[in-house]
């Protein structure tokens, strides 16, 4: 029964996740958190982290981290066939017929207004993200201040000095263990 769930959750995600993997998440939280209860959003945030940090999409990484939390191996793999598998099968389709009909002012129009909606797809999961690391439990009462910097500092990096984004990771993460071993020093 639970295989059977991870197939079906995952093959909506897998369907409905136009414009790419922060597009995703929206779905991916909809599903795992507030559906099925498989995660927390503190463990959403870190499979959202570890999908960014691990090779490949981001949806694809995340079905093989939550079936593999919630079935084992049996479960990696079925979420993640449910997840690829309308890909598969859409862009095949697309492709066909964008190859055929690509040069249709109908087929521009359609997919120049689906940017707007992958956007706002976008920008809603960055939100949230940032309110979880910015902010205790989601308690807008209770802000990381050391993680507002750090993300400062990153932003600085990343557009005015043009950093490698691997480097900015990885000071990142060195910039918050340190603050959290001097915090609990401290403290």
């Amino acid at each position: 029964m639970i295989l059977w769930q991870l197939f079906l959750s995952f093959i909506q995600i897998g369907t409905f996740s136009f414009g790419g993997g922060y597009a995703t998440m929206p779905l991916i939280q909809n599903q795992v958190i507030d559906l099925y209860h498989w995660l927390s959003f503190s463990e959403f945030t870190d499979l959202i982290t570890i999908s960014q940090m691990t090779p490949g999409p981001i949806a694809i990484n995340s079905a093989t981290f939550v079936g593999i939390k919630i079935a084992g191996i049996p479960g990696a793999i079925v979420a993640t066939v449910g997840c690829i598998l309308p890909s598969c099968i859409l862009v095949t389709v697309i492709a066909y017929f964008y190859l055929k009909y690509r040069h249709l002012q109908l087929l521009q129009n359609i997919l120049k207004y689906l940017r707007p909606a992958v956007v706002s797809l976008i920008a809603t999961a960055g939100i949230s993200i940032l309110i979880s690391a910015f902010f205790n439990n989601n308690d807008l009462s209770q802000i990381k201040i050391q993680m507002i910097i750090i993300f400062g500092i990153c932003i600085y990096l990343l557009l005015v000095k043009k950093a490698n984004p691997i480097y900015v990771m990885v000071l990142a993460g060195i910039l918050n263990v340190s603050q959290f071993y001097l915090l609990s020093y401290i403290l």
